[in-house]
């Protein structure tokens, strides 16, 4: 209220008011009800609840169109972004062979006739260390009951232990229908293929199961067809040209963190952050600015390199991957600043868009 502004039992007394309240209650009951379903019959409402109820979808689909969620999950280095490549048919998740390379719930849609299948890459389930690992695992976990299908993937070339049976527990309570997926199956021969088959199916139930090798495209297209059986009938929950839910900048942010893991590998991956601060569309070029945070100045000298060797080849590595994606000439360029702990930071954390809730 202005302070210029008199209280209202303040310019009028209190018959005033009473006329007031008296001439509003007979207003109010000079109003006629009004129904909007009066008139129509039940069978008449029943549709209309029907027709309600119904989901929206992009366009029309034929009778028997299948549509839903898919959630790729497993331990760390699974294969599961490499898996989703691989199903899309071109690269839009990050690889390395560094731990928790994937921090961002990313989806990507793949469109086939008769369905549409949402794929969703989610960080590995880990052992968390520090604020960050636990939004990681947080992220991932939320995805199960929220998919109609959950593939449980397992790397065929490593031992099935503890981590595996932890994550399998989580999957055991998912409501979604599960399917058993053994990656990387053109590493490991027959006996061990068969022997990670027995190890797995120890630790829990499938609807189905399906060995795999993304490299080498091995029995992507049978996966795909194996998790789309699953799938309920339902609209296009996309549209038919959409690719990946990604903004322009998180594709700019991970790109450039997936250069900066495969040039430095195990002198600093876990401790690296990107933001996309700046994109701009030119008639001729898309220039970009994107900012490398580590949480120790060493760290940033390692990065920078000598005489600024390893930021320029971070930088080409970057660049050609995102003119690859928007199809476009890039011009990039790159930050390091130092930012202390932010890992343990939940602030930071989200400022990085790696929080459970994005």
């Amino acid at each position: 209220m202005s302070d210029n502004m008199q209280p209202i039992d303040e310019i009028l007394d209190d018959e005033s008011l009473d006329a007031v309240d008296a001439e509003a209650n007979e207003a109010y009951e000079d109003v006629e009800e009004f129904d909007p379903f009066e008139g129509m019959s039940d069978e008449e409402l029943d549709a209309l609840c029907d027709e309600d109820d119904g989901p929206m979808g992009f366009g029309d689909v034929e009778p028997g169109f299948r549509s839903g969620f898919v959630a790729l999950v497993g331990r760390p280095n699974a294969g599961k972004s490499t898996l989703l490549n691989a199903c899309y048919g071109k690269k839009v998740a990050i690889t390395s062979p560094v731990a928790q390379t994937t921090r961002r719930r990313m989806r990507a849609v793949v469109n086939r006739p008769g369905y549409q299948l949402v794929f969703v890459d989610t960080p590995g389930i880990h052992k968390p260390k520090d604020g960050l690992g636990s939004e990681l695992n947080k992220s991932a976990l939320f995805e199960l009951n929220d998919v109609d299908v959950v593939a449980f993937l397992i790397d065929a070339t490593k031992p099935i232990g503890r981590g595996d049976a932890w994550v399998a527990e989580r999957v055991k309570n998912a409501r979604s229908k599960k399917v058993l997926v053994l990656t990387k199956a053109d590493e490991a021969d027959p006996a061990q293929v068969m022997e990670q088959l027995k190890a797995a199916h120890e630790l829990m139930e499938y609807d189905d199961e399906i060995v795999t090798s993304s490299v080498k495209n091995f029995n992507v297209d049978a996966f795909i067809e194996t998790v789309a059986h699953f799938l309920p009938e339902g609209p296009r929950w996309f549209p038919e040209d959409m690719g990946t839910d990604a903004s322009d900048e998180t594709l700019v942010a991970e790109f450039v963190r997936e250069k900066v893991l495969r040039r430095t590998r195990d002198e600093i991956p876990h401790s690296v952050g990107v933001i996309c601060d700046a994109l701009e569309q030119t008639k001729k070029v898309l220039r970009v600015h994107a900012t490398i945070y580590v949480e120790r100045e060493g760290q940033k000298g390692i990065i920078i390199g000598k005489g600024g060797e390893m930021i320029k080849h971070i930088g080409i590595d970057a660049r050609r991957d995102l003119e690859r994606i928007f199809g476009t000439q890039v011009f990039l360029e790159l930050d390091v600043k130092v930012k202390a702990g932010w890992r343990d930071d939940e602030a930071q954390i989200r400022r990085f868009g790696y929080n459970a809730e994005d």
